[in-house]
This record gives C-alpha cells, sequence and structure tokens, in this order.
C-alpha cells in the first residue's frame, strides 16, 4: 500500500536555532525526507538562522552531514541532496541583540508564501524572537510559531510565557509542538476509538478494568545531565508527553475532527484530574551499573533528589471514567525502550468454563515505539483434543506489515507536525489553557513531595524501576505490563 502524500502551499521556513541538535537531529533530516517524498513545492525555502557565523554554503556543508548521519539511509548519490540544498540559506543572527535581524528580514520581505518561524531554542528566547520579528516587520496575521518544549517548568512560568507570546501573536498562530503527538501510532489512536463501532461503546468504567501508559527509556541522561536534573521525570515526561497521551485515550468524542474541539476535549480530561495520594505515587533515581554511572554521577551531583522514574495511580472525575484507574509510568535506564498504552478490559461476570482456567481479559495494546502498532488480545480454544482448554492469542497489526513496505517508511513525528504547521492545522498542537492546566494539575504533585522531603527510591539500570512501583499495583491485585519492545 503505497501513502499519498497530500501537497501543501508553498513556504518560507525559518528554524532559530537552526544549527542546534534538535534541527541537526530531527528538524533538517525531516525536511529533506519531505523533499524526497515530493510534499515540498519548488518555492519554499528553508532559512537557517542562529548565532554561529556561517554562510549559504556552510550552512548547506552542515546540513548535508547531518542528513547523511540522521536521514534514515536516504540515497544521496543521484543529487537529491544537491537539489535541496539549493533551498537552504543561512543568516546570523543575535536573538537578543540587533545583529543579523535587518538581512533576515530583507531575505523574506515581499513573499507571499506561507510564513513559519520555528523557535528551536530555550523558552528564555521566546520573547526575544517574538519582538524582534515584529519589531523587523516580519510577523504578520499571517505567519505562524513553531515552539519546543519545555513550555515552563510550573504553572507561574507557562502563563508568564504564555502572556508573553500573546502580545505579539494570536492564539491561532501558536503552535506547541509535542512530538509523541506526531507518531502514527498516537493518531491512529483517535481512528480506532472513533472509527469503529468496535470499541467506542465498551470505553468506559462498565467495560474497562485499568489503563496502563508506559515510556520507558533504555538510556540514562546522557548529556543532558544540567538540564535533567533541574526538571526530572515529571516535569520533563509526565506533565506533557504521558499527559497528552492520557487525553487521548479518555477523552469524548469530539463533535467533529477540527482543531478546537478536540483541544477542547483534552482540556475537560485534564480539569478532571483527581488530585494524586502521596501513597499512589513511586519516584525512583537508577543506579550505577556495569553500562554505565547511576544518575547522581551522570549530572554531577551525589545528593540529587531529581527522579530519573515516576509512577502513578490516576484518577478522573466524570462519567466515562470514575473508578477506573489510570496508571502512568516512565523511567530512565530501564530494562528496554518501550512506549504503549495498554487497555485492560474487566473479566466476564460469569465464565460457562471451568474456572481453574484462571480469569482471561481483553487486552488492547497500542505501541507507540518501537515497532508501531496494535495488538488485541482475544481468547481462543488451545487447538487439539482434551477437552475446552482457553488460551490468550494476539490479533496483531504492525503498521510496516500491515500497510505494506512499498510505500516507504512512514514520516517521522516531526516530518508530519512541521507539514500540520504549513497547512494551518493547530489539531496536534497543544493550546495555551491545555498548557496551564497540565501544570495546575502538575505542581500540587511536585509541591507535596517537596514538603514531605521524599527521596526517590534507587532501582537498577535495566530494570522495571523501583519494587514500589509493583507493590503499587499489587495493592490493587494488578501488575505491570513487560516492559519489551
Amino acid at each position: 500500500m503505497v501513502s499519498r502524500v497530500i501537497p501543501v502551499d508553498p513556504f518560507d521556513l525559518v528554524i532559530f536555532g537552526g544549527t542546534g541538535d534538535l534541527a541537526r537531529r530531527k528538524i533538517l533530516p525531516g525536511l529533506f525526507r519531505r523533499y524526497c517524498a515530493g510534499q515540498m513545492p519548488p518555492e519554499s525555502r528553508i532559512i537557517g538562522a542562529a548565532r554561529s557565523d556561517f554562510d549559504d554554503a556552510d550552512y548547506q556543508e552542515f546540513v548535508a552531514e547531518a542528513i547523511r548521519e540522521f536521514g534514515g539511509g536516504r540515497a544521496c548519490e543521484d543529487g537529491t541532496l544537491e537539489a535541496f540544498l539549493e533551498r537552504l540559506s543561512y543568516v546570523p543572527v543575535d536573538a537578543r541583540g540587533e545583529a543579523g535581524w535587518t538581512e533576515l528580514a530583507a531575505l523574506i520581505s515581499g513573499s507571499t508564501l506561507v510564513r513559519a518561524f520555528y523557535f528551536s531554542v530555550g523558552p528564555s528566547l521566546f520573547g526575544d524572537l517574538a519582538e524582534r520579528l515584529h519589531q523587523h516587520g516580519m510577523a504578520d496575521e499571517h505567519c505562524r510559531i513553531v515552539v519546543e518544549k519545555p513550555f515552563g517548568r510550573d504553572l507561574k512560568t507557562a502563563e508568564a510565557l504564555n502572556a508573553t507570546l500573546a502580545e505579539h501573536f494570536d492564539e491561532s498562530q501558536i503552535y506547541r509542538i509535542d512530538h509523541y503527538l506526531g507518531k502514527e501510532t498516537v493518531q491512529n489512536l483517535m481512528a480506532v476509538r472513533f472509527g469503529n463501532l468496535l470499541f467506542e461503546p465498551l470505553w468506559n468504567s462498565q467495560y474497562v478494568d485499568h489503563i496502563q501508559i508506559t515510556v520507558a527509556e533504555s538510556v540514562g541522561v546522557g548529556g543532558r545531565g544540567e538540564y535533567y536534573d533541574k526538571s526530572g521525570a515529571m516535569r520533563d515526561m509526565v506533565q506533557n508527553h504521558l499527559m497528552q497521551l492520557l487525553c487521548l485515550i479518555a477523552m469524548e468524542p469530539p463533535s467533529k475532527f477540527d482543531p478546537g474541539a478536540v483541544r477542547d476535549e483534552k482540556l475537560k480530561v485534564i480539569r478532571a484530574l483527581d488530585p494524586v495520594e502521596p501513597h499512589h505515587i513511586v519516584r525512583g533515581q537508577y543506579s550505577a551499573s556495569d553500562d554505565g554511572p547511576g544518575y547522581r554521577d551522570a549530572v554531577g551531583d551525589p545528593r540529587s533528589t531529581t527522579e530519573s522514574f515516576v509512577a502513578m495511580k490516576v484518577g478522573i472525575s466524570n462519567w466515562r471514567w470514575a473508578g477506573t484507574p489510570f496508571y502512568l509510568r516512565t523511567g530512565k535506564r530501564m530494562v528496554d525502550r518501550c512506549s504503549e498504552i495498554t487497555v485492560v478490559f474487566k473479566a466476564r461476570n460469569h465464565s460457562i468454563f471451568d474456572e481453574v482456567q484462571g480469569q482471561h481479559r481483553n487486552v488492547l495494546t497500542i505501541r507507540l515505539q518501537p515497532n508501531e502498532g496494535i495488538t488485541l488480545g482475544v481468547t481462543i480454544k488451545e487447538p487439539g483434543p482434551g477437552g475446552m482448554r482457553l488460551i490468550d492469542v494476539p490479533l496483531d497489526m504492525s503498521f510496516a506489515e500491515a500497510l505494506g513496505e512499498d510505500g516507504g517508511d512512514p514520516p517521522d513525528a516531526y516530518e508530519r507536525l512541521i507539514m500540520d504547521v504549513i497547512r494551518g492545522n493547530q489539531t496536534l498542537f497543544m493550546r495555551g489553557d491545555e498548557v496551564e492546566a497540565a501544570w495546575a494539575w502538575t505542581d500540587p504533585i511536585i509541591e507535596g513531595w517537596n514538603k514531605r522531603g521524599d527521596v526517590p527510591k534507587p532501582y537498577d539500570s535495566a530494570s522495571t524501576g523501583p519494587g514500589d512501583s509493583d507493590q503499587m499495583l499489587a495493592r490493587d491485585g494488578r501488575t505491570w505490563r513487560p516492559v519489551s519492545p
């Protein structure tokens, strides 16, 4: 099955932080893949802007090296790469000064193309960039800006950032990016829920026993130690990535697949979240192993109390989910890399089969990474003679297998989201009130463990986290799903 490439209008995309790590690893290789797929109109331009003292040729070589390293194996010997590089320009710009802004304005002045500015920089520079874009006449009511997380570190700073951007841009022009929402499986979650009569009647507390959301990483903090130790798993992962997955799995059907309608329903979920009790939270820090240093060594602070692991039990006070627990778990240096959502349905009220065979439940698993796909566990008779022996087997849809390989690799999350920015589609981006509501729920949790002086529990590297996390579910008579690819 060959995937359809939907064209976009010609555009000018300015990447502030155009020589940074995110641009090198994700943004620029993703744009190259969209070019190879035929989705970039001939008039489109990509303009890098950063403090590096590059000219166009220097930047094109920088981008070429990034594509060779992170471009996903695309062939470059047929002239495709050279043709793509011709679309690239570069302007040295000082975000907090005046250097380079006149040159950048001259480069894009008079253009009638879709105009987007990607703020691939720290949040402290958002206000400076927004102010200078308006000061130099580059930001009108038709342009768009893309801002990366972290969008604040608490409610107060998130409100301040929103206010800063609102001074220069309307909410309809602001695209707060969370790359998890660009994953194929995340979008398929909405298709599975709202496009199939099979699931929606069962998607409530009457039929669902509990839901698990796991985002496990096998790597440690690496070179992000200084940033991560000021953030921790709660701010870095739960407040945004896991919160977004929770919203999509729990929200009510929107009136239509429209950015405003979808984001309205997500906001309702966040506002319905119950406060989390202290005994429903487990924090952890990974220890040293033969494969690498422990967390405290990695961040250079032998007394750090920042968590690299969080597990929690969450409730939602609305008619659909009252009484159904949501278990969230994320951590670094775990046994494997795995991101998935698991919906565990309730056991039958009455079984006509021999109860010694145990209870069998239907389990729907949505795998985000690796090996994106959806699996539904069903109960069947074990083949062969000897009576009615029941076993659970998966109905497995791996996207790579089900949709065929001849359409090429599926777009990376950043590719899809950048193209949505060009189209002006905000469905998969966070709205300002949504970000603030998430922080309003998160802040009391962090404040609570700070006041109590809670210290993260140590856990072995290449494990599933602290044992207290397993005990939290065991108290409810449940167990975590295995962390496996």
